[in-house]
Order: C-alpha cells, then sequence, then structure tokens
C-alpha cells in the first residue's frame, strides 16, 4: 500500500505492505484521513511528547527516530477480519473506529506509535470492539470529523456547563471550532469565541458563536453582557455573601442555610463563565486565572508542549476550577458520530481542504496559516 511516513520531521509517500489484522481486528480501506494538531506536535516535539506518556508507562510513543504512519482521525470500509472476530459488518461497510488497538495485552496509539500505523495510508487496522458503523447516507468528509469533535463532546461533558451558563472559547483553531459546535449542539444560548486572526474569527461565527472577539480591539471578558452571577471583585463578592446574610436573617422563621444551599445548586451564588483554553501555548493559563472571574471553570483542552507557569494563589483566592481534559469515552464518540449522522452537528465549515497522500507534506506546511486553513483532509485514492 501507499502511505505517508514520518521519519526525523520529514514526511515522505513510501510503499509498505498492507497490514494484516490480528485477532480481533479488522482490515479497513482509508476513505478519509484527518490532519491533527496533534500530528503537527508530533512532528516537532515527538520525543518530549514520548518522554511524558512514558511517564504514565506508555512507553511506545512515536519518537524523531522511528518510521511512523500517523494519522488517527479516518474513517473508511471493511476489507477484512482477522481471527476471533464477530464480523459484525458486510465488507464495504463504511465505519469508524477509535484510534486505539491492543496485541498481547499491550495497548498501542495508532498513528502515534510505530507499532500501530495510522490513516495516512490506503489502509489501517482497527480494533473490532472500538468500531462502529457509520449511519446510511453520512458524508464522508464529515465522519471523519467524529474524533476531533469526540474530544470537543468530551471537554464540554467535563465541564458540566449548564445552558444559562456563558462559555468563552480561548483560540478558535480546530479544536476551538469544534468546541463550539458542541457546545451548540449542547443547548447553550452564550457562547463568547476569541482569537487574533480574521480567518479563525470567521469560521467561529460560521460554527455558531453568538459573540466573536479579536482580543488585540476587545477584552473577551467584557464582550457580552455581565450576568448578575459574574463577579471580579473580591470585595463585591464578600459584599454580597453579607448582604444575601443580612436579608435572610432579618426574615424570622427562614432557613438561611437552607435557602442558601438552595441558590448554590441553582447556579444563582456567585460564579464565573465557563473558560475553554483552546490555544496550548505558555503563558495561557496564568492568564485566563489572573482574567476569570470569581469561581470560574478553566477548561484546558489545548496541549502545551513546553513547561508553563501561573500563579496557584490567584487561583486559590477566586476558587477557580481548571480541569484537564484528553480523549473521550466510546460511548462519547459514538454520540458524536450519531449527532454528524442525523445534523445535528454540521462540522463542514472546518473542512476548508482535501489532498491525496502527495500532498500532505505540503498540507502540513498550509496548516501553519491560520488564514487559509482549519482542517485538511487526505483522500489516499487522490
Amino acid at each position: 500500500m501507499r502511505a505517508v511516513s514520518v521519519h526525523e520531521g520529514e514526511l515522505t509517500v513510501v510503499d509498505l505492505p498492507t497490514p494484516e489484522p490480528g485477532p480481533g481486528q479488522l482490515l479497513v480501506a482509508v476513505t478519509r484521513s484527518g490532519i491533527c494538531g496533534s500530528d503537527l506536535h508530533a512532528r516537532v516535539h515527538a520525543d518530549a511528547s514520548a518522554d511524558v506518556a512514558a511517564e504514565v508507562d506508555y512507553d511506545r510513543f512515536m519518537r524523531r527516530a522511528h518510521h511512523v504512519v500517523m494519522g488517527h482521525e479516518f474513517t473508511g470500509t471493511v476489507v477484512a477480519y482477522g481471527p476471533k472476530c464477530r464480523k459484525r459488518w458486510p465488507v464495504g461497510t463504511p465505519v469508524v473506529a477509535l484510534p486505539v488497538l491492543q496485541r498481547d495485552g499491550q495497548v498501542d496509539m495508532t498513528g502515534l506509535s510505530e507499532q500501530a500505523p495510522g490513516g495516512y495510508a490506503e489502509y489501517v487496522i482497527v480494533q473490532e470492539a472500538m468500531t462502529f458503523e457509520v449511519p446510511h447516507g453520512a458524508d464522508p468528509d464529515q465522519v471523519a470529523l467524529t474524533e476531533p469533535l469526540a474530544v470537543a463532546h468530551h471537554a464540554v461533558n467535563r465541564s458540566e456547563i449548564r445552558r444559562r451558563e456563558v462559555a468563552l472559547v480561548i483560540g478558535c483553531g480546530p479544536i476551538g471550532l469544534a468546541v463550539i459546535l458542541m457546545l451548540k449542539a449542547a443547548g447553550v444560548r452564550t457562547v463568547v469565541a476569541s482569537d487574533y486572526s480574521p480567518g479563525r474569527r470567521a469560521l467561529a461565527q460560521r460554527c455558531g458563536a453568538d459573540v466573536v472577539v479579536d482580543p488585540a480591539v476587545q477584552s473577551p471578558w467584557e464582550a457580552y453582557p455581565l450576568p448578575a452571577t459574574h463577579v471580579s471583585s473580591a470585595p463585591d463578592y464578600f459584599g454580597q455573601g453579607i448582604d444575601a446574610m443580612r436579608m435572610l436573617r432579618r426574615v424570622r422563621g427562614v432557613p438561611w442555610k437552607r435557602v442558601m444551599k438552595a441558590a448554590e445548586r441553582a447556579g444563582q451564588t456567585p460564579r464565573g463563565p465557563v473558560v475553554f483554553e483552546c490555544v496550548g501555548v505558555p503563558g495561557v493559563i496564568e492568564d485566563l486565572v489572573t482574567h476569570a472571574p470569581i469561581r470560574s471553570r478553566i477548561i484546558v483542552v489545548g496541549v502545551c508542549m513546553e513547561p508553563d507557569t501561573f500563579r496557584p494563589t490567584m487561583a486559590v483566592n477566586k476558587e477557580l476550577d481548571l480541569r484537564f481534559v484528553f480523549c473521550y469515552q466510546p460511548y462519547e464518540f459514538h454520540e458524536t458520530l450519531e449527532m454528524i449522522a442525523d445534523g445535528r452537528v454540521d462540522p463542514s465549515p472546518l473542512h476548508t481542504g482535501t489532498v491525496g497522500l502527495d500532498g500532505v507534506a505540503q498540507a502540513f506546511d498550509d496548516l501553519a496559516d491560520p488564514e487559509r486553513h482549519a482542517k485538511i483532509l487526505i483522500d489516499p485514492s487522490r
């Protein structure tokens, strides 16, 4: 088969043996494969990522010296089954799969390990238990975006955001745009998107952002009507508590503790917006900790590949929640596929180009320009 291999940061089209599925696995002919921001990072920072992965006992993450077929976002059709499969779908059935493989008890990340070649190829091996049939009529260009949208779906779920809460999406690259799509699919009424790039701001509007901000011109923290629950000043925060206690204790027989607990559960006590950090460069977390209103929730979706710092004292004083997200659950992946197939989510604004295998190296260079592209797909048949 033809494939694109990366070695020492160089992307090359190569001829490789067509892989053979092992027990519980199937061979899929790739229809589309997406180029992920993680792929762009891994091409340059593979060794740093591998060092971190090794600290959590995964020592098979790709390194610069390896020869790796990347690509963990893909869709394709069933070609053949390995041993011990249930053979759930006929040959030719369109499918998508989570990018993980298991052999002899060892799990590998498809497209990010030398042991699990990915979707930058004509064929890819997937785990039958982690594979799902694509609903009839779904567009392969959209289905190929199931994986990155599942990351965003998981981030929104982890945020525990309510429909009436304000969401701030900082950074409108592919993952930030995916977060906007999934927030609107979840019914969140106010989504504020912030990015320096005019092209990305335009895509954020297409993805459904209610307010779009150029942070060089306007602060995202001031770009929306401030709800009464958003408090940025410590004196105002404590003053509200004193005023509430004064009012509740004026009325005889009012169970003030029960009332305060009920207000907390209903989201009526001071709390800030839900902030999605989708940039992944040093200094962004500290900036959010500094400027976020009291009791905001900060969901870190962007992957910063370098050491970073923030001031814990500031986060403590504001009682901020800082949550980091990674990947998704299988049910979230399948829910995302269903939302794409039935039209609840339209990821087409993310798709800004398609190339064949011969165009992958140039596509990596093109993706460095935020004004030109968000997500480039690979069609191995081109």
